[in-house]
């Protein structure tokens, strides 16, 4: 039973012996040589004043331990899990808090029902020679020169997981049962029995290149509904391609874009960037086609992610995800989404920008560069904290991801006859926009640039990593041009939706281009050739 939905990697495992490798059955009666934080026969044994005291208890401890082991037996299931291991070369230890001779006079005992043996590499010795307030699953990962974070640690006791997730390790529970329900947020996983810990493995190993195994694809489009009844063929294993039913519609609109800076939450972007600007016609934005590449390294729970990010952002804005194509290639160095979106609308209601007319007014939602600050903050968040910047307000810059959408607004202001044109803020920031509405609606623009709007969080990034606002790539702003007449009711109805909104400048005569005001005079529109956050992720 999967417990997380984060992205993870297996290249270590780390069983916990009692209770996975030794078959649940047979888990000793008292727990003894217990975790030192935890007070113990160990703390008892080693609060004896006399050496002596201490070696003749200690003998009588491992050999008490040694009788209790010959009752232990391997788990049926161990045998073949640790050839799976072993054929993917996947490093494999134990942890128990009995002593040395007592683990390995039971791997002794097993050693051919094995197949092989398993590192026993943190035992009641080491756990004593660790001490006290460090942690071993820490230790254990500088053993095995491996991150903490991609070892898998299985476990039937749940404070010892507590320990490894606090350590930054992927938990697994075997509960040895049906699931149950209250399992502590620290455990990534439950099962019944080490046999489903194979697939647990599968989904945190790397891929080879190539296209996503069929069973792995055929796994994750489980969970996907198909609801749209225009949709006539269903995404699934051996279809290439969609049908979707459009003899209802007027007009069809289309709109493909890729998102490759993004990697925390790229699937919300893939769905919310081709969204906006289908919205921006007065469409509705209906069918999203996905091309998902993969670097190699990548692994099954990664992509997982990525999809069911896909699947829950389409159905929260009512979008169907009809189709698209998953591969590891080495031709991306970080996940790529290259999406396909197309929408519907009404003919008499298609807005294109070359309706726009000289003195219609200028509206900006929202401020500048939300998407960007979302980015950064997510991208470049130590390094903002190393410059000074509290933890609270990069979490809080990272948290403008949710305002990437211009849907709400978009669908206000087609409502609203007076509506000329919109256009959504995207790579190269407003100062790009801008250009693009200018350009596309043949007529020049006139900007205040004192009265576009920038949070002061965007401020503060743009003082700390030295970047302009206006070129910083934006999704989650709109431009919308609405006859003079329209302007004060469409900045109302905006208002009550709890949508901020700013009146910015004015269509000017035909032609192209933008002249800037600032307190009333003229000033220089800067251009830019590349966005700003490439420039940052370029160093």
């Amino acid at each position: 039973m999967m417990m997380t939905n984060k992205p993870f990697r297996i290249s270590a495992v780390l069983f916990h012996l009692e209770g996975t490798l030794a078959g649940p059955d047979a888990r000793p009666r008292r727990s003894v040589g217990a975790d030192p934080d935890e007070g113990s026969l160990i703390d008892f044994i080693q609060g004896l004043k006399k050496a002596s005291h201490r070696r003749r208890t200690w003998a009588e401890l491992d050999r008490r331990d040694g009788e209790a082991a010959d009752g232990w037996r391997l788990d049926p299931a161990a045998s073949r899990l640790l050839a799976f291991l072993r054929s993917k070369s996947l490093p494999t230890a134990a942890l128990s808090r009995y002593g040395r001779k007592t683990v390995n006079r039971f791997f002794k005992r097993v050693r051919l029902a094995m197949g092989g043996t398993v590192d026993p590499l943190i035992l009641r010795e080491e756990l004593l020679s660790i001490g006290r307030g460090r942690n071993p699953f820490r230790v254990a990962a500088k053993t095995m020169h491996v991150p903490v974070r991609e070892i898998l640690v299985i476990s039937a006791e749940g404070a010892l997981l507590d320990r490894a997730a606090a350590a930054g390790a992927v938990t697994v529970l075997v509960s040895n049962g049906p699931s149950q329900p209250g399992i502590p947020p620290p455990v990534h996983f439950q099962i019944s029995d080490i046999s489903r810990v194979a697939n647990i493995l599968r989904l945190g190993m790397a891929l080879p290149s190539g296209k996503l195994p069929n069973d792995l694809l055929k796994e994750f489009l489980a969970e996907f509904k198909f609801e749209d009844p225009s949709l006539l063929i269903n995404p699934g294993v051996g279809e290439d391609i969609a049908a979707v039913d459009v003899a209802q519609e007027e007009v069809l609109v289309l709109k493909s874009d890729p998102i490759t800076f993004a990697t925390d939450a790229i699937g919300q972007y893939a769905v919310l960037v081709n969204a906006n600007d289908i919205a921006t016609a007065g469409a509705v934005p209906r069918w999203l086609l996905t091309t998902l590449l993969f670097p190699p390294g990548s692994t099954p729970s990664m992509i997982g992610c990525v999809l069911r990010e896909l699947n829950e952002l389409t159905h929260r804005w009512g979008i169907t995800l009809c189709g698209g194509h998953t591969e590891i290639s080495d031709a991306v160095r970080r996940p790529v989404i290259s999406g396909m979106m197309a929408g519907t609308v009404r003919r008499q209601d298609l807005i294109d920008k070359r309706r726009m007319r000289s003195g219609d007014c200028i509206l900006l939602t929202k401020a500048v560069a939300v998407e960007g600050t979302a980015i950064i903050a997510r991208e470049f968040g130590r390094k903002l904290q190393a410059l000074g910047m509290p933890a609270g307000d990069v979490q809080a810059c990272r948290g403008f991801l949710d305002g990437i959408s211009i849907l709400p607004e978009a669908a206000v202001a087609a409502a609203e006859n007076g509506t000329s044109a919109m256009h959504d803020v995207t790579e190269g920031g407003i100062a790009t926009a801008l250009e693009e509405l200018s350009t596309a609606g043949g007529f020049a623009l006139k900007v205040n640039v004192d009265r576009i709007p920038i949070f002061p969080e965007t401020r503060t990034l743009s003082r700390l990593l030295r970047f302009d606002p206006f070129g910083l790539i934006g999704s989650g702003s709109l431009l919308v041009c609405c006859r003079p007449r329209s302007s004060d009711r469409l900045t109302a109805q905006l208002r009550r939706k709890g949508i901020r909104v700013t009146t910015i400048g004015k269509v000017a005569e035909r032609g192209s281009g933008i002249r800037a005001f600032k307190n009333g005079r003229p000033t220089r529109w800067r251009s830019f050739e590349v966005d700003e956050i490439a420039r940052l992720f370029s160093g």
